[in-house]
């Protein structure tokens, strides 16, 4: 029997109460049934990897366009599903409540809210606005029963002001503001993670590694992260590969890209099986 949303909920706060997880991130529905093969406890949308899988640029789908994604990534999964769900399509803080309410509703075991505003001159939120906002995202997933875990992210490092003292303040304001996890994108060294980890403990903090990096996921657990995601990389490896095999062709007459191409009845075999699993076949 397949779980219930309410199970995965559960599932998916459990997760962050001891240990560290990671929780990869599918750009579309046969992704997100093959991360769930490998035995990922968890997945997370990539707001960059689906735009991009639409012919289109990372903050550009509509709030109808990605509840419609969100949709469509829960129901092909028996994982919980986190929701990059990036400034809430809103900006006031009522509008983003009921952009939350509308994300809930999909079934989703959690989400994100970002306070970037988009607006290169002014690019965050000031603190007291955007502690409203996540303050309405708190109030709406109340309402719906609570259990879906809202995720706060400080987007400092990614617009250009790389303040470890401006994002912990962020995040500790976010956590008082009733933010079950939190998150600083562009967070790369042991010195920055180590504080970040001890400075919103005992909530727990999510660390974006979105390339290659020095750290193992052994050496993250132990600076004290309870959960990794990899945002868009997984997309920028698929395209990557795509991208090479394509320029090859185009510009050399060659099928040299297609080397380290998966075999079409491998792929067809495994969602043949994942689609009788399914069906109880």
């Amino acid at each position: 029997m397949r779980p219930t949303i309410a199970d995965k909920r559960r599932d998916f706060r459990a997760l962050h109460d001891s240990g560290c997880f990671v929780v990869p991130n599918p750009w579309d529905v046969g992704s997100a049934i093959y991360l769930q093969s490998l035995g990922f406890k968890a997945l997370a949308t990539t707001s960059s990897g689906f735009a991009w899988s639409c012919g289109r640029p990372d903050a550009s789908m509509s709030r109808d366009e990605v509840l419609a994604h969100l949709q469509a990534i829960v129901a092909a999964t028996d994982l919980p599903v986190n929701a990059d769900f990036e400034s809430g399509y809103a900006g006031d803080a009522a509008a983003v409540a009921e952009s939350v309410q509308l994300a809930v509703e999909t079934g989703v075991a959690g989400l994100s809210i970002e306070d970037a505003t988009g607006d290169p001159a002014r690019p965050l939120y000031d603190l007291d606005t955007a502690v409203a906002r996540l303050r309405a995202a708190r109030r709406a997933i109340d309402r719906q029963g609570g259990d879906a875990l809202l995720v706060a992210r400080a987007e400092c490092f990614l617009v250009g002001r790389p303040d470890l003292d401006e994002t912990l303040a962020r995040l500790q304001a976010y956590a008082n503001a009733g933010a079950d996890c939190l998150y600083a994108p562009g967070i790369t060294s042991r010195e920055h993670i180590a504080a970040l980890v001890a400075g919103v403990a005992p909530r727990p903090l999510n660390l974006l590694v979105g390339s290659t990096s020095e750290l193992t996921l052994r050496d993250i657990a132990e600076l004290g992260v309870r959960r990794v995601s990899v945002g868009g990389a997984l997309a920028r490896s698929a395209w990557g590969g795509f991208m090479q095999a394509a320029q090859v062709l185009a510009e050399q007459g060659r099928f040299d890209g297609f080397a380290n191409a998966a075999s079409g009845r491998v792929l067809d075999n495994f969602f043949r099986a994942d689609k009788a699993s399914r069906s109880g076949a």
